[in-house]
């Protein structure tokens, strides 16, 4: 199987010879996989147009029917030639004359009146110099089950108003966005919370989207309005926090806009690269959580690699209906101009390394922070990393391949996601035969540290008030079942009891329970997190609430000195905590600080799926003594009252840590 290093296979199977020195060891989980009652795709009759192509193994027709839009993603238009291109929202009063006179008769930019005003990413601090733009930009969610065929392969997803992946959600800078969340996933019913990745929320903790840390779930059949304030601008995305539930389609782009430091033509939006599953997310966390080792290791191969939620696949690796013209993605060039790409690495287990045949990448922004710019072949993204690109339509080919890799640094059984790029008036049914970059498998890491400067300098902190360090590993537990553990500790939420209304209450003789994980950074202004991986496998570290200084990362242990640009260090959101070498002995690093500035209970975890469902989790809670003083509205709190019913009915199976 391509995509494998053997030292990453040999690691889930060397986990059984730890097993008599942990059978002592309390399992939090203490569960064997509970049959659960899920809709079978067999059941499921296949629309005329899937009878009517005979299933043949091997390369792609280029002359046969594709799949149609409604069955490979169904309302969304991501990925057609009719995708929305996308600019700041200007106001039809107060912007719409400046922007039809945004330029001269001579081409060159003339002055315009944003709704951030005259903040530039050069000179104004995005912390704290937030624009207030009185706009309010309003969506309507509604998350039920569904049955699409994103790569060819017929399989239950879940659909946001109908959408896979879901609505692009689009906002300027210092806008208010409120988004209502209808629950309807049912056969089975479950919980649902978003999280709006990147946002940082101050003041307002209780609009994180993570269940049993600030908030409870939303019920089956309840209804929600998360309201926040755009605080940052550039890329994000939202998902799904309730277990490995985005796996299975609970996700899609955000865009803020704001100031720009490069020019450009065209905004081509999001795009989004996802590795993905043909089993439903809670059968494969049945395998992933339970105690047979060889399930574990069949489960945690991801099927395919998408873009835009598009993609193909060799039919003769599956017994699933499938449909070897499933589609790809296609976008649109016009010779000579610029083009801004949001990438997005939205999947659940896989580093994406992202390229376009005969076209050089520059780098413009990591996650949500605008960077000095600087060119590349190839991006890098862990899940939940953002990186946005200007590209020029300078080649000669007519039609090129935009290329997302899963690599030797993930499992894959399909590695190689593929999406199409058409030039001027090229015929858009060709086959492209660009070539592709010299291949980086084994590159599992970022841009190194001196290549990311961000545009608006902000100096580290010297000595922080407190330095934690936190070690990361795997083990079998007593049951025989693999977990993930921070400081040898690995994390379950308590849906029921959310960790923030218990630091709200600042009840003096509550002890928060252990497998919280909860690191009280008291009153410190600044804190260091020193961060030590000891297993074969990257992990992309995710802080919420806080754009991390990313002071240090490498191979071995850090030398508790070194500092990249501290004048200036990276700063984002995710950053990629690279493999260790059990064998040498050689772990490796990452070692990051925050302004401890944003009072709440804010979540430090890998991003990849199946490690934070194994307990690869912990809470900072951060400003203690200021979190009674927030006050949390009554619609957050309304959502115990319809939970508290919805759990009275039964016991909620919950097999992994819950988030």
């Amino acid at each position: 199987m391509v995509g494998v290093t053997a030292q990453l296979v040999l690691a889930i199977l060397s986990l059984t010879s730890i097993v008599s020195a942990t059978d002592d060891w309390e399992n939090t989980y203490n569960n064997a996989p509970a049959e659960h009652d899920w809709p079978s795709v067999e059941d499921v009759l296949f629309p005329p147009d899937f009878q009517s192509n005979p299933i043949n193994p091997g390369n792609i027709d280029w002359t046969k029917d594709w799949l149609s839009q409604e069955d490979t993603n169904g309302a969304s238009l991501l990925g057609t030639l009719d995708a929305p291109k996308y600019r700041p929202y200007m106001d039809a009063e107060s912007y719409g004359s400046a922007l039809a006179k945004s330029k001269s008769k001579s081409g060159s930019k003339a002055a315009v009146a944003y709704p951030w005003g005259g903040r530039t990413a050069k000179l104004n601090d995005p912390y704290h110099d937030l624009p207030v733009t009185n706009q309010t930009r309003s969506y309507h969610f509604v998350i039920e089950r569904g049955i699409k065929s994103p790569d060819g392969v017929q399989r239950h997803v879940m659909l946001i108003n109908g959408e896979f992946p879901g609505p692009t959600i689009v906002a300027d800078w210092g806008d208010r966005i409120n988004v209502t969340v209808e629950n309807r996933i049912s056969d089975p019913e479950e919980g649902l919370a978003l999280h709006w990745h990147g946002i940082l929320h101050r003041g307002s903790p209780w609009e994180d989207g993570v269940p049993g840390i600030t908030q409870h779930p939303i019920a089956t059949g309840e209804t929600f309005t998360y309201s926040f304030i755009a605080d940052l601008y550039g890329t994000t995305w939202y998902h799904s926090h309730y277990s490995a539930q985005y796996a299975d389609g609970v996700f899609g782009a955000m865009i803020i806009h704001g100031p720009s430091h490069v020019d450009y033509d065209e905004d081509l939006g999001p795009v989004l690269l996802s590795d993905t599953y043909h089993r439903d997310y809670f059968d494969l966390l049945e395998d992933i959580m339970g105690n047979d080792l060889n399930k574990t290791k069949e489960a945690l191969f991801s099927s395919n690699n998408l873009i835009q939620g598009k993609g193909t696949y060799d039919c003769s690796l599956t017994t699933l209906p499938c449909y070897r013209n499933g589609g790809y993605a296609k976008f649109h060039f016009d010779s000579g101009k610029s083009y801004r790409l949001r990438l997005i690495n939205s999947g659940a287990d896989t580093i994406q390394h992202f390229s376009i045949d005969d076209h050089t990448l520059t780098v413009i922004a990591n996650d949500m922070v605008p960077v000095v710019p600087y060119d590349t072949d190839v991006v890098v993204l862990g899940i939940g990393q953002r990186t946005d690109v200007v590209v020029t339509a300078n080649s000669q080919l007519g039609a090129v391949w935009m290329r997302s890799n899963i690599t030797a640094c993930s499992l894959a059984k399909q590695p190689n996601g593929l999406a199409v790029i058409y030039y001027d008036d090229c015929d858009t049914t060709i086959e492209p035969t660009s070539p592709a970059w010299p291949p980086r498998p084994d590159l599992c890491a970022n841009d190194d540290l001196s290549l990311t400067v961000p545009y608006y300098p902000i100096p580290v902190p010297a000595t922080p008030d407190k330095t934690i360090t936190i070690e990361v590993n795997s083990t079998i537990n007593a049951t025989g079942n693999l977990v993930w553990t921070m400081n040898e500790s690995s994390f379950r939420v308590n849906y029921n009891d959310p960790a923030l209304y218990r630091a709200h209450a600042n009840d003096p003789g509550f002890v928060y329970p252990p497998e919280w994980n909860l690191y009280n950074l008291e009153s410190s202004e600044s804190v260091r997190l020193v961060v030590i991986n000891h297993s074969p496998i990257g992990h992309p570290m995710h802080l919420h609430g806080h754009n991390m200084y990313v002071l240090h990362e490498g191979k071995g242990y850090w030398d508790e000195s070194s500092i990249i640009r501290p004048e200036n260090p990276q700063r984002r959101d995710t950053q990629m905590l690279r493999p260790a070498d059990p064998k040498a002995g050689t772990p490796s690093h990452i070692v990051i600080q925050i302004d401890s500035d944003n009072p709440g209970v804010w979540p430090f975890h890998c991003h990849i799926a199946w490690h934070v469902s194994g307990g690869l989790y912990v809470n900072l809670l951060e400003r203690p003594a200021d979190i009674p003083t927030l006050n949390i509205p009554q619609d957050v709190l309304n959502l115990q009252t319809a939970w508290d019913q919805f759990t009275g009915e039964g016991p909620i199976n919950q097999i992994d840590s819950g988030l």
